[in-house]
């Protein structure tokens, strides 16, 4: 890559951070830095939790299952980028440890094995929570000005209803 662009694609990014972090006031940065926190320490405990899954699918439906989970876990890995990318640019440090994911309002996670019909309601609770997670983000987003947290927000809210969606019907067929 030229030096020059890669200089001046840096500079680019710093100054849209500053744009970012000025547009919007402090206390509402910081309203929308303990939401997206709380958002990301789902996602990555329900990654974690669907990797699992994914890991220890068995009966009659491992495939189905298997594949349906790893779809899963690969859209949850890029999320919880996106989102920690939005802290980022708010001016807060993504959370790094296991200490700020396990927030007592986070998703737990399970232990032991568990049937596959008990993986599928699991998932869709976890589902359900981060829907509600990103409902209650997006108003806050949305006083603030803050295009890009609703923007998130709004895909978020749409990738997980349609899991969730998914989910239903295979509590439905099995």
């Amino acid at each position: 890559m030229n030096k020059v662009f890669a200089s001046q694609t840096t500079s680019n990014k710093r100054i849209e951070k500053v744009i970012t972090r000025n547009k919007i006031k402090e206390s509402q940065r910081n309203a929308l830095a303990y939401g997206l926190n709380l958002l990301l320490s789902d996602l990555c405990n329900s990654y974690l939790k669907t990797k699992s899954y994914h890991w220890n699918a068995k009966e009659v439906v491992y495939r189905t299952f298997h594949e349906m989970f790893e779809s899963q876990y690969t859209d949850l890995a890029t999320a919880f980028d996106l989102v920690a990318g939005r802290i980022r640019a708010l001016g807060f440090p993504a959370p790094v440890s296991e200490v700020q994911f396990n927030d007592p309002r986070a998703l737990k996670e399970t232990s032991g094995a568990i049937k596959s019909q008990e993986m599928i309601k699991d998932i869709l609770e976890d589902q359900e929570t981060i829907i509600r997670r990103a409902l209650t983000i997006f108003p806050v987003a949305e006083k603030a000005k803050d295009e890009e947290t609703k923007d998130l927000m709004i895909k978020r809210i749409q990738v997980h209803e349609k899991m969730a969606s998914t989910l239903r019907d295979l509590l439905i067929q099995y």
